[in-house]
This record gives structure tokens, sequence and C-alpha cells, in this order.
């Protein structure tokens, strides 16, 4: 990073996703605020997240990232927090007990609500009106569609709100590992998965009973009890980030370094990664880890370039790339990246997301996703890698802890015909609390199989 690099640099920049205001001077006002709020997260916090995502790129850990594709303000509520934070660390232990590693874990909350569009403006009802832009910009309602620049001031709060709340349950003891006993597994119609998920769940249990046993888990242990959980949320809206982005002295080398204290991790995504573009020139100077989703449109020299950009000192973990190809194209472009990647000399945190890739379009022009689309996805993914002499350091889902019916599939058999059950996503399908469950196990028996040199579950 040049040391005359400022939060407001990308203004110079081309800018694409970005929201017109009526009114700049209320925008002014309500963004002269945002800079005197408080931080919501800390630079010694940042620096764990490195560090934990170093050891991830190095192949010592394995990245669980997870949430909302698009979270609104209502979210900001007991239950659905407690009801996704539940699901995140419910797939964490299986992964941590599958992998045989620790499981550094990063939600997609306090933070997501803005989503790019395709197009800025859309058609209702013979009228064109804004695009549903995410809570952060403007209402979901056709008739509350103006961009709000009030609405920045509400990410805010809705933002350090959520966020307080996970560190008080995690404090408290919500993360307590010892009862993988009393999950309930009746959703499960398959009786041969059930009974191989309940032989994980018992194998579970008696590893925790053997430590509670010879006095590893004395009941006080912080290990068992708590947890790190850390936050993040796509760049997409810069003035709201550079906001929020501070000169702080790092706790790890004592110097003034710019970090964005909204958020622990930040990612950009296929719309913004241009190379010469405002996005990937505020995501440049911040000291906090960064993620660029990759999909069959990066082209290999382009997407060193970018790491060039972005991570000049070529520090490890750093930066995660996130795929995102599709079920049908994993083995058509991931090969070609994994090489660039290796010959530029830079290691990221190779990370699947097999959620954006494999949307469609089901009856009721319902947006969905094929649970077996995004396990074919990671499982890939996974043997790629394997093949290319590289590894898969992570995945990365939108999910929720409730009892959706948004993808179709899984262990619960949802079909075409059960959407409308309790379809309420308003922007991309996410996997249910159910399905969820479903790929931690999956990754787990991927993870055993490949200590018995056997490949990647067939389903």
């Amino acid at each position: 990073m040049s040391n005359t690099w400022t939060p407001q640099d990308w203004k110079s920049k081309p800018i694409v996703q970005d929201v017109i205001y009526e009114d700049q001077a209320h925008v002014d006002r309500v963004l002269n605020k945002l800079t005197r709020l408080p931080p919501m997260v800390s630079a010694s916090e940042v620096d764990n997240l490195r560090r934990q995502l170093k050891e991830a790129a190095l192949g010592e850990s394995f990245l669980l990232q997870g949430g909302d594709c698009a979270e609104l303000f209502d979210y900001c509520s007991q239950d659905p927090i407690e009801a996704k934070l539940k699901v995140l660390l419910q797939m964490s232990l299986v992964l941590t007990w599958g992998a045989r590693t620790p499981v550094v874990r990063i939600a997609r909350m306090a933070g997501q609500y803005a989503k790019p569009r395709s197009s800025p403006m859309e058609m209702h009802e013979g009228k064109e009106i804004h695009s549903f832009r995410g809570d952060n910009v403007n209402g979901y309602d056709p008739s509350d569609r103006k961009p709000d620049p009030e609405r920045l001031l509400g990410a805010y709060f809705h933002s350090a709100a959520t966020l307080n709340y996970v560190r008080t349950l995690l404090d408290s003891g919500f993360a307590d590992l010892h009862e993988p006993s009393k999950w309930n597994l009746s959703h499960v119609r398959s009786e041969n998965v059930r009974r191989e998920y309940e032989k994980i769940v018992q194998q579970l249990t008696d590893s925790l009973d053997f430590m509670k046993t010879i006095g590893a888990d004395n009941g006080s242990s912080n290990v068992l009890n708590s947890v790190d959980l850390f936050v993040s949320h796509e760049a997409l809206l810069l003035d709201y980030e550079s906001s929020l982005t501070r000169l702080i002295t790092s706790p790890t080398t004592k110097e003034k370094k710019w970090y964005n204290t909204g958020s622990h991790f930040l990612w950009i995504g296929d719309r913004t990664r241009q190379p010469d573009g405002a996005h990937v020139e505020y995501m440049r100077g911040i000291e906090n880890p960064i993620g660029i989703k990759v999909g069959p449109s990066t082209v290999p020299e382009e997407l060193v370039n970018l790491l060039n950009t972005v991570n000049p000192k070529k520090e490890i973990g750093k930066v995660t790339l996130i795929t995102r190809f599709g079920a049908e194209k994993v083995e058509k472009f991931l090969p070609q990246h994994i090489e660039a990647v290796r010959q530029s000399g830079h290691i990221p945190v190779w990370v699947c997301d097999p959620m954006h890739g494999n949307t469609k379009t089901a009856s009721g022009n319902l947006k969905t996703r094929h649970f077996i689309d995004i396990i074919q996805e990671l499982s890939q993914t996974f043997r790629v890698h394997k093949d290319c002499s590289s590894k898969l350091n992570g995945v990365h889902f939108e999910l929720t802890g409730d009892s959706v019916t948004e993808c179709i599939g899984g262990s619960m058999d949802l079909r075409d015909t059960d959407l409308s059950t309790n379809y309420q996503t308003h922007c991309d399908p996410r996997l249910n609390y159910e399905q969820s469950l479903d790929v931690a196990f999956l990754i787990a028996k991927y993870y055993e199989n490949e200590r018995k040199n056997k490949d990647f579950p067939n389903l």
C-alpha cells in the first residue's frame, strides 16, 4: 500500500454499482455522522483473523463462511441471530471433527445489507422504479424504492446491535460444544443417510465425553465453551465503507494503518473487481483481510494482476479467492486459475462458493438452487484442487438458520412444489438449517473417506 493512500482515493476511479441520491447535501450529513460514530470491530480482532486466515491458506485450518444473501434490518432480532449462529457453530463442529483441523468461522452478517443488481431500474405495473438494492439503500416494497441516505445510518446501528448480541451470546456460553446428542435429525427422510449422520454425532459425543473423562475438559475450558466468530459483508457502497475506515495503530506492528472498522472481512464480487476500478482501489488500502469472487469470466492473467494490486507484498492469507463457476464449469476454469496463481507466488485462501453459479428458475418464476448441483460443484472443486496439487481451504454458503424452502433437495427431499411453503428470500435462495447441516456432514464424510483413500461421496 502506498503511504499516501487514503480512504477517499477510490473517488478518482471509475465506479460501478454506485447509488445515485437526489439530495447530496443529505448524503454528506449522513456520511459526516458515520465518520464520528465509534468502530464496530477492533484492529486486534482484524489482526487475529489475518493470522487465522494465514493458517487456512497454509492448509492448517479450514474456513467456513456463511449467512444471508442479503440481510434485512428485520433480521436484527433475537431469534434470527440465534438461529444463524446455531447453524454456523454446529456446522463448524462437524467440520472440525471431520477434517481433524481447526475451523475459522466468518458469518455473512452484521452488515450484509447491500446487493449488486444487473440493472438499477426495473418495471413494475407498467412503471419504471428503482431496483431493490438492499435495506441500506431502499425498501423492498415498490412504494419505497427511492434511495434514502438515512438507511446508511440504519445499516450502522443494525450492524452494531447484531454484533453486540453475537458477542453477548458467545461470551455467555452459547457456543458450548457439549450437546451434539440433542441435535434433531428428524428431518432426514432417508434412513441410510440418517444412520450416517447419527454415527457422526455419536462419535462427536464420545470424543467430548473422553475429553471430559481425562480432564482435558474440566468444565471451565474456554476452548469448548467459546469460539472466535468474525463478521463479513460485500464492500459495495464505498461511501459507507470509507466513512468507517480509520487510521489505527496496529497491535501487531505498532504502525499506523487503515482499518475498516465496520467489519472484520470484506469482499468484492464478480461485478466490482475491475482492476482499474473504484472498489479495487479501496480494497488495496485497508488492512482487513479481503475476498475476491472468481468466476468463469475471470481471465487468469487479470486475476494475477488483481492479486498484485491488492496484495503487492504477497502476504499469505491476506486475500481469499472465492470461486463460483457452476457445477458444470469447475473442471474447465479452476485448473488454469490455480496454476496462474501458483506461478505468481501468491498464497491465497482458496474457497468454494457452490451457490452463485447454480441459480435456476423454478415454477412460479421463483429463483432456486438444486442441492445436487451445490454438492457437485463442491465435489468437483475438492477433486480439481487435489489433482492440481493444491488444496481447498474453505467453503462459502448462502444459508439461514431457519427452515425456509428456497433450495431443492437435500436430506429433506424438498421438491419444486415445496418452494412456496416457506419461500422468504428477497434476493437469492439460501440453504435452510437442515440443508446446511447436510453439507457439513458430507464434507466431514469426504475427509473421513480421504483418510481412507476414497473419493468424495457420490450423490
